[in-house]
């Protein structure tokens, strides 16, 4: 490794790259701390996440600036969306002659990301790296597979993903723990999250399941959406349930009438302030968000992720979240009711202390080509 300026100089910026809004709420204490140590730095948006709800009103909500560019990729498959963001990044790379390109999470501007600066002779820095399902259906874990073997820098969220990338080969001195930065940002906001306030301005109830699906094995079938439908009607039979609607989702669940049920409330999406402020007031979650699995562990909120694994099990573990079935959703969602929930082993995840920004920042700040 040569030994020329150091990452963040004039010469050798660094290019941050986001798509979705998990990367903007990650990507946002990053930037933040590198700001702070005055490093030359740049923000693409790959617009993989277009609507205002879904994108801008992150960056406002954040404290993120705006991004330099916006490559307004869109959706699309996924051959015909990671090969349009391949082709606008190659483009911004090559015109920016980055130090140091740092992705975000897992959705396809990542890997697209990772593919494409590897080609160019870049360094690539992953953040959340390591992170596993082994279930190789999910899109998002070959994302992660592949971004990792190709990144010089590994910063991983929780201890078991360092086992993980240390099993595939990737070496040592490439792999940091640094904690969660998605937690950096939550801890930050902490009282700007009023759930109250929230209740009142959409007339929500005083007790209420939160409820967000979006995953392709619980939306994209149409006997699949419909039979999820079908269970949070029973639950809102107990209880209300509250249901921001994923656009990615939101036509096979008008189609299975979701919102039928008088006691089933469908919203809208929510910018981040709002969406955890429902979160935080909520009796518990039913989710197939990683990142929830990981903001409830921290919030004390009951989590049920709809998935048969999960790539964050710390938050199993250290958290309040447990995986269910749709066969046992509903026996699942009484029993919390009724403050019947799993305990809780230790504290908080390690590291996950608010300061995973001021760490990573660091190591790239003192990394040099």
């Amino acid at each position: 490794m040569a030994t020329s300026a150091p990452l963040g100089s004039q010469d050798t910026g660094i290019v941050h790259v986001v798509g979705a809004r998990p990367n903007f709420v990650k990507a946002a204490p990053v930037v933040s701390a590198l700001r702070g140590r005055g490093a030359h730095q740049s923000v693409v948006h790959t617009g993989q996440h277009y609507d205002d709800r879904m994108s801008a009103v992150f960056f406002r909500d954040l404290g993120l600036p705006t991004p330099d560019v916006d490559l307004g990729v869109g959706s699309g498959s996924h051959a015909a969306q990671t090969a349009a963001l391949m082709v606008g990044l190659e483009k911004e790379f090559t015109e920016r002659r980055p130090g140091m390109v740092v992705v975000y999470g897992d959705v396809n501007s990542t890997v697209a990301a990772a593919l494409v600066a590897a080609k160019l002779c870049v360094p690539v820095a992953h953040v959340e790296a390591g992170l596993r399902s082994f279930d190789n259906t999910m899109p998002e874990e070959v994302n992660r597979r592949v971004t990792d073997q190709l990144s010089d820098l590994c910063f991983a969220t929780s201890p078991e993903a360092i086992g993980h990338l240390a099993a595939e080969g990737v070496p040592t001195d490439r792999v940091h723990l640094v904690g969660n930065p998605m937690i950096d940002t939550l801890l930050a906001n902490l009282d700007r999250f009023d759930a109250d306030a929230l209740r009142t301005r959409l007339d929500l109830p005083e007790r209420y399941v939160a409820a967000t699906l979006h995953r392709p094995a619980n939306v994209d079938d149409p006997d699949t959406a419909a039979l999820l439908a079908k269970r949070l009607h029973e639950i809102a039979d107990q209880v209300d349930v509250v249901m921001p609607v994923h656009p990615r989702g939101k036509a096979a669940f008008e189609r299975a009438g979701l919102g039928d049920h008088p006691r089933v409330h469908l919203l809208e999406p929510l910018g981040y302030l709002d969406f955890v402020a429902l979160v935080r007031g909520s009796a518990a979650v039913v989710t197939d968000s990683g990142g929830v699995q990981e903001e409830t562990t921290i919030l004390g909120v009951p989590c049920l992720t709809l998935r048969p694994n999960t790539e964050r099990p710390v938050t199993i573990t250290h958290g309040t979240n447990q995986l269910v079935t749709e066969a046992d959703l509903l026996q699942t969602v009484t029993k919390v009711l009724h403050g019947q929930t799993p305990e809780r082993v230790g504290s908080a995840p390690p590291l996950w202390d608010g300061h995973a920004g001021e760490r990573i920042a660091t190591i790239l700040t003192q990394w040099s080509r």
